[in-house]
């Protein structure tokens, strides 16, 4: 019998991978390694789950089992990959056992950047990454009133408005001036912002987290901050950032910057070996979004089958789950030089960025703006074509 090809994580990409490249060759030997629980669920629902009361079961739309009859495959929980050997295609796992490979596909994700909080309470804070951080979270929230939120950005947004829905005051810190920094243009980031605070955030600009300690005879957290002041809440919650898992790649001698570095076709240095989801950099973009990551799936899986197929990206708009400003943006390129134009009336915010030419590179749209985000997607270039 051949070697299977294997991936490496159970997340969207993983299980991405795995769907598209059963669909395309129903005979291929199939082993999906999960260092954890090995279930399906959908990340990015953790950050507004909690308003509609989901519990991180209830999350899991299919178990182990269910996903490997599904898929034909093997699924491996609780399956940690501790080296890999690209020259004899074989991997290290946890259980020191060896798994060869015909071809290997990581799908890793990514771990939150650590805070670097001081105080007798630094090992408190939380992230929520994966289905496991979110227990911690939900059963943490109970009687809880006021959750100190480090990071304005997409995650941390999210998240503050879905603990609006539960009955908690949620408290961002940021270094910035307004949310969404990195996504949104200045008037859309106020207008947005104010829509949140007008729903019941609050929002402390120009500070980050210095220390979290706990406090005697109290439940609450005391957060002091780089400017000296202090507030106090029942938790806290880091939503900084996440860093691509790239130290398994490196220590097999694969090409790492910013992700595992890949070619349009997925292809890391060695051969045989791809990657895929929140821990690739492809042709030097990260992008840690559902739609970057489906494309890629089926690119990947098309030249797992036998044809060779690079991964396409047109325009992608991301939709901020924030029910209190309904706003989609998608993002110029990066090395770009439009120039932002911005429409703002009392039900919406409609920002265009264009180049000299008066080409379309990126759009945010907030309020009723958003019902252009198809006619404007078509109009906008793709990042990977």
């Amino acid at each position: 019998m051949s070697a299977p090809v294997v991936i490496v994580g159970s997340g969207l990409a993983g299980f991405g991978v795995a769907r598209e490249l059963r669909r395309l060759d129903p005979e291929v030997a199939l082993v999906i390694l999960s260092r954890d629980h090995g279930g399906f669920y959908s990340k990015p629902m953790l950050s507004n789950a909690l308003a509609s009361g989901k519990t991180a079961t209830s999350l899991v739309m299919k178990s182990p089992p269910q996903m490997a009859a599904e898929l034909v495959a093997q699924v491996r929980p609780h399956t940690a990959v501790e080296a890999i050997d690209t020259a004899q295609r074989h991997l290290t796992l946890s259980d020191g056992s060896t798994l060869a490979y015909r071809d290997l596909v990581l799908a890793l994700g990514a771990d939150p950047i650590p805070a670097g909080l001081q105080g007798t309470a630094a090992n408190q804070v939380l992230s929520v990454n994966d289905l496991d951080d979110y227990a911690t979270f939900s059963e943490r929230l109970v009687g809880i009133s006021r959750v100190v939120i480090l990071g304005a950005g997409l995650i941390g947004c999210e998240f503050a408005n879905d603990l609006l829905n539960c009955g908690v005051t949620p408290v961002v810190l940021d270094p910035g001036s307004a949310p969404l920094s990195r996504l949104l243009p200045p008037q859309a980031g106020n207008r947005f912002g104010a829509r949140l605070e007008a729903a019941g955030v609050k929002f402390k600009w120009g500070v980050t987290a210095k220390a979290v300690d706990t406090i005697d005879g109290s439940p609450e957290l005391r957060v002091t901050l780089n400017n000296g002041a202090q507030c106090q809440a029942g938790l806290v919650l880091s939503a900084i950032g996440l860093r691509p898992r790239v130290d398994l790649a490196r220590a097999a001698g694969l090409h790492v910057g910013r992700g595992v570095i890949t070619n349009a076709r997925l292809e890391t240095s060695a051969e045989h070996v791809y990657a895929v989801g929140d821990c690739a950099e492809v042709q030097g973009h990260n992008l840690p979004y559902v739609m970057p990551l489906m494309n890629q799936a089926r690119a990947l899986a098309a030249t797992l089958a036998g044809t060779p197929t690079a991964v396409v990206y047109p325009a992608m708009p991301v939709t901020v789950k924030t029910p209190a400003c309904p706003t989609v943006v998608c993002v110029p390129p990066p090395d770009s030089t439009g120039i932002w134009q911005v429409e703002v009336t009392d039900e919406a915010v409609d920002a265009r960025n264009l180049d000299a030419q008066g080409r379309l590179l990126g759009f945010a749209l907030l309020g009723r703006a958003t019902v252009l985000k198809q006619s404007l997607a078509v109009q906008v270039s793709g990042l990977l074509s």
